[in-house]
């Protein structure tokens, strides 16, 4: 028996979860999140005000709580996503062939985002000012939340999951 697995990919215009079972049979998920369909399609402004941030945040809940069913107990979270990577050398992660993410440090950047939020300049917390880089944050943060993942495993190329 194989533990059960995820693999997440945030593009710019959708996310996709490949859902791999204990029976080695792939689902395909598509989620209406991408970074730059949220950032476009709810932040007016650069960084986003925390009203944006607030609403952008139930969107977000909304669309990833809506697959938790077809996410098996136990699954281990992998993602050969570039932003990831990057998101992941931001929250002070070693750069490797492998990394892991865990949801702490993704909640401690998103902590750094918040401060860039309320006013202060993205350079002093070493993270980009763009607003795609705060959707797959967000996007990555709530999906680690709600769907129970406590790490994400990073490699730079396709891998078996």
């Amino acid at each position: 028996m194989t533990t059960p697995a995820v693999l997440l990919h945030i593009g710019s215009e959708e996310t996709r979860v490949i859902v791999r079972n204990d029976d080695n049979e792939d689902k395909n998920l598509l989620l209406t999140l991408g970074s730059q369909l949220t950032s476009v399609g709810y932040f007016r402004h650069s960084p986003p005000t925390p009203d944006e941030m607030e609403t952008t945040i139930m969107v977000v809940e909304d669309e990833v709580i809506r697959i938790r069913h077809d996410i098996p107990p136990g699954a281990r979270l992998f993602s050969t996503d570039n932003d990831i990577r990057a998101l992941a050398r931001i929250a002070g992660e070693a750069e490797n062939e492998v990394m892991t993410l865990s949801l702490d440090a993704v909640e401690r950047t998103f902590d750094r985002l918040a401060l860039v939020i309320n006013g202060r300049p993205a350079h002093f917390e070493g993270i980009p000012d763009g607003n795609d880089f705060a959707a797959t944050l967000l996007i990555l943060r709530e999906f680690m939340h709600h769907l129970q993942f406590d790490e994400i495993t990073l490699k730079g190329t396709k891998f078996e999951m």
